[in-house]
């Protein structure tokens, strides 16, 4: 065998010259995984071998007996991935104040994409500034969010853009794209959101893919007209040259189960187009949002002062109660039992509980116009952070098999015990792994870990994560197969996953043998378009 080397050349007195041939393996490395069944990131079948990483680089994918290293972790029987990439996540507020991230870390998480659902930091190279100043133990990349620019140009009103509005908003995106952004998000079911037309978010869209980002979209119905928003998401896409990322894919009430054989047709329709649409899903029958989406947006405009106001007005209330019981009738729901508070400020006995127990507690009868005056009262005191059952498991399913789908908690850092949250926060990946990997066999475990990792890095341009290549970042976990799986419910959604036992984040090792060692070795990643320090 062939054993590379490297000349070193010594200057004696003299003018001599002495070679001195030094092997080049046997350099000692920082950080050695070996005897690991390395799943790669590609889709490729695994492999058996040694991972070398040095100055936060992985160096050296291969065997060798002479390697050596400053710490040496034995993966025998484990399986060694890239870092999980999250490219739909919402850290904002708790970024700075839990930045040791725990919830994804121990979930095999390295990386994220926050800002998203049209909300973000509105100065992205401050937010950057502040995260390299606290250090998390994630990687964090950013959206710039379209509610967010919306509401600095033109605030909470129900209205078009004037054309100088328009042009600002555009240059806010532009400006959050040279900071670093990797795109551009919409939350067109949020206020002000909601009341953007077409044409406005393709002006805001055209400007984030002048700098290569992403058009990432919480589309603008996700029942009756699921159809409808999945076309101009590609439509926004196809007009401002810009890949499209759909947020969160799903179909939501009972009318609406069983379309999601429709839904996945059109995106592969638009990719056979030429349109470069991808999805990302969390594993879950159930979401999680705000209880304000039950309202009608009409009553939305102007923020929670306008709302007040009009509830408070009799015979606005009665329309908006009217409206959300007509709405509640074409989804043929019955009862508020499936919708249950995750958080509620006003009264914190109410978090865990549905609606419809919320409304017996307050000694209303269980009837959903009842259940209805209860939502209001709710809102008008604050509003509440929900979990919503209304997706059915065919569609999930149906949904996770689609090759041009990645995994996405939409969750942000949880504070460990505080709360109810939705338990994506704590066990996204780890379901898709323990659940539909090993126990339903949906999709392979080589096709998830690709899903998790080079799928999203390619799509949201991080060029140096996502697989285990030599002279890539050294983000990796390691975990084991027969193990893996999530341990936070619905009950009790304050529950680490199992089954990662080491997690390392730029060559640091941030967990160690199930626990997080506490390191903050996580990097902010920018966009394409970042034009550095000066800008």
């Amino acid at each position: 065998m062939k054993i590379r080397t490297m000349k070193r050349t010594l200057l004696l007195p003299a003018g001599i010259f002495l070679f001195i041939i030094t092997p080049l393996y046997a350099q000692q490395f920082d950080l050695l995984i070996q005897n690991g069944k390395i799943v790669d990131g590609s889709g490729n079948s695994w492999f058996y071998g040694d991972v070398a990483v040095k100055d936060g680089k992985i160096v050296k994918i291969g065997k060798s007996k002479s390697w050596t290293a400053k710490k040496t972790i034995d993966a025998k029987g484990l399986i060694v991935a890239p870092g999980f990439i999250d490219v739909h996540t919402h850290i904002e507020g708790n970024d700075l104040k839990v930045p040791t991230a725990g919830n994804f870390i121990m979930d095999g998480v390295t990386s994220v994409v926050t800002g998203n659902c049209g909300g973000s930091n509105p100065d992205v190279a401050r937010y950057f500034k502040q995260l390299d100043s606290v250090k998390t133990s994630i990687n964090v990349a950013t959206l710039i969010g379209h509610n967010t620019v919306r509401l600095q140009v033109m605030g909470g009103g129900q209205r078009d853009p004037s054309a100088d509005e328009q042009r600002k908003m555009e240059e806010l995106v532009a400006k959050a794209m040279k900071a670093g952004a990797v795109g551009l998000s919409t939350g067109l079911i949020y206020v002000p959101g909601t009341y953007s037309k077409t044409p406005e978010v393709v002006g805001l869209a055209k400007a984030a893919s002048q700098y290569n980002g992403v058009y990432a979209s919480h589309i603008r119905d996700e029942g009756d007209f699921v159809t409808e928003a999945i076309e101009e998401a590609i439509n926004i896409g196809r007009q401002a040259n810009i890949p499209v990322e759909i947020s969160h894919f799903k179909v939501t009430y009972k009318p609406n189960w069983g379309k999601s054989l429709g839904t996945v047709a059109q995106v592969e329709k638009a990719r056979q187009e030429g349109i470069d649409v991808t999805m990302d899903q969390y594993p879950y029958v159930a979401s999680s949002t705000t209880l304000n989406t039950q309202i009608p947006t009409w009553a939305l405009s102007g923020g929670m002062d306008s709302l007040k106001i009009r509830l408070k007005n009799p015979t606005v209330r009665a329309k908006i109660k009217l409206e959300v019981l007509e709405n509640l009738k074409k989804k043929r729901i019955t009862s508020y039992s499936f919708a249950i508070v995750a958080y509620y400020a006003a009264d914190t006995t109410y978090n865990g509980k549905n609606i419809a127990e919320v409304n017996l507690l307050k000694k209303r009868k269980p009837i959903l116009t009842e259940e209805a005056e209860t939502v209001l009262e709710m809102v008008e005191n604050g509003s509440a952070a929900m979990i919503y059952f209304s997706m059915n498991e065919d569609d999930l399913k149906r949904i996770m098999q689609y090759p041009f789908n990645m995994f996405a908690s939409d969750a942000g850092i949880a504070r460990y015990g505080s709360g109810m949250p939705h338990p994506r926060a704590y066990g996204t990946n780890a379901r898709v792994l323990g659940q539909y990997v090993r126990v339903m066999k949906v999709i392979p475990l080589e096709e998830a870990v690709r899903r998790m990792t080079s799928l999203p890095a390619q799509k949201f341009q991080l060029r140096d994560r996502g697989l285990l290549r030599e002279g890539l970042a050294a983000d990796v976990v390691i975990f084991d197969e027969s193990k893996v799986g999530d341990q936070a419910t619905f009950v009790k959604p304050h529950a680490y996953s199992s089954g990662f036992q080491y997690v390392i984040v730029n060559g640091q090792v941030v967990v160690e043998n199930g626990k997080h060692t506490g390191v903050r070795s996580g990097e902010v990643l920018r966009g394409l378009g970042w034009v550095g320090s000066g800008q």
